[in-house]
């Protein structure tokens, strides 16, 4: 279950001014408009926070709000790098609410998936915010992929996740009239939610709870407070500064990095182990026509191949309606690469230096080019390093794990910050 919510009401209110150079507090904006400026229970010129979390997506969202859930006494802050929240990579998925079938029994992102989709129902009942349990068929095409298959299935029984069942071609067709397979494994606590309308509602609860969000504050530099007369006094209580693009800082004691693509970049910062890299790849959609949507009811999916990390092109149908098909996984040449030839000589240099293999899609790779699977989080050492915490690989199912994550996250921050 969701921990009780916690509200301080009446903390957003009219706008009062602002931070220097456009910073501005959570809330939610009506889409197209920029974030309003909220109170959020502190005074609006403060710059200083017990806990900074780096990464204004759902995951560094969720955990945001798990943390002041948890510890309601704390000043935290989230800096997002853009003028509006989760529009990377959590505005840019399927949005499907994955099981937890394919992930290697006991590992993290089985794990969190399992306990991560069943958070996100029950958040998303308790908020009203729409989603749909369409279920999932995985199917098998060809003799050679029913013992894949068969395998999968039990995978997925011994990560505990519900309802699954081996359907013949026959139960294929009740369920998906216009599909065609040997067998599948039907997956029916599979849904489809929108994961930035729900990242945002993280937002508001954390605004709500007293929380604020700087928007507008692209990361650059991570260091000491330097000592002197005028600033001694916050370095000694605000050790951490964190100072963004255009020069302005904020000051902390402890720092989350949830920075998706950028969680390598952002560590190195720190002063912390560069690695596993971050290697972009972008996936490519097609729509269906509306007239033909009717062909789809549910995810329908290809049995994985074990050769590839990835899950293959499949039927995705969306809230708004339209069915996904895809994705593809291409080299993309830029860190948000979302167009076809959108380049970064930066971003594109980092990975024509490292060896890793072909045909996979965004993945951290570790120094000798292997993809890092599972999730990955880390610390360092030294004045800073003993005070920072970084997400550095939440891959899919990231975004249906996020409540399950954000507890994990909650935990070790206490734990190794003594909170």
């Amino acid at each position: 279950m969701v921990p009780a919510l916690r509200y301080i009401r009446g903390a957003c209110g009219p706008a009062l001014g602002g931070f220097p150079g456009g910073f501005s507090s959570a809330g939610r904006p009506a889409p197209g408009r920029s974030w309003p400026l909220c109170q959020g229970g502190r005074p609006a010129s403060t710059r200083s926070f017990d806990v900074v979390v780096i990464g204004g997506g759902i995951v560094g969202l969720a955990s945001a709000r798990a943390l002041i859930l948890r510890h309601p006494a704390l000043s935290i802050g989230v800096l997002e790098k853009e003028k509006d929240l989760a529009i990377h990579q959590t505005g840019h998925n399927s949005g499907v609410i994955h099981s937890g079938i394919y992930y290697k029994p006991e590992s993290l992102k089985a794990k969190l998936c399992v306990q991560g989709a069943a958070l996100i129902y029950e958040y998303c009942k308790q908020k009203g915010i729409s989603y749909k349990q369409c279920g999932k068929l995985i199917v098998a095409v060809e003799q050679e992929e029913i013992p894949r298959l068969q395998a999968l299935y039990e995978r997925g029984r011994q990560n505990g996740v519900q309802g699954l069942r081996l359907i013949q071609q026959e139960d294929i067709k009740k369920k998906e009239p216009y599909c065609r397979g040997l067998m599948a494994i039907d997956c029916p606590y599979t849904g489809i939610v929108d994961y930035r309308q729900v990242a945002l509602s993280f937002a508001k609860d954390f605004q709500e709870a007293g929380g604020f969000v700087l928007t507008n504050f692209e990361v650059k530099d991570i260091e000491l407070a330097k000592e002197s007369p005028s600033r001694s006094k916050d370095g000694m209580k605000y050790p951490i500064v964190i100072r963004n693009t255009k020069g302005e800082e904020v000051q902390c004691q402890y720092v989350v990095t949830c920075a998706g693509l950028y969680s390598d970049r952002i560590s190195e910062l720190s002063g912390c182990n560069p690695d596993p890299q971050i290697v972009p790849f972008r996936g490519d959609y097609l729509i269906l026509k509306p007239e033909k949507c009717y062909l789809v009811k549910g995810n329908i999916y290809p049995v994985p191949d074990s050769r590839f990390p990835f899950l293959g092109v499949h039927f995705t149908p969306r809230m708004d309606g339209s069915i996904w098909l895809g994705p593809n996984a291409v080299l993309a040449f830029k860190r948000e690469g979302y167009r076809p030839f959108d380049f970064s000589a930066r971003d594109i240099m980092d990975v024509i230096i490292k060896r890793g293999p072909a045909g996979v899609r965004a993945q951290a790779l570790d120094r000798d080019g292997n993809l890092i699977e599972d999730f990955v989080f880390d610390g360092g050492v030294g004045d800073i390093g003993n005070r920072i915490l970084h997400v550095r690989n939440a891959p899919s199912p990231a975004a249906t794990s996020s409540l399950a994550i954000s507890g994990m996250i909650a935990d070790e921050v206490q734990q190794r910050f003594k909170l």
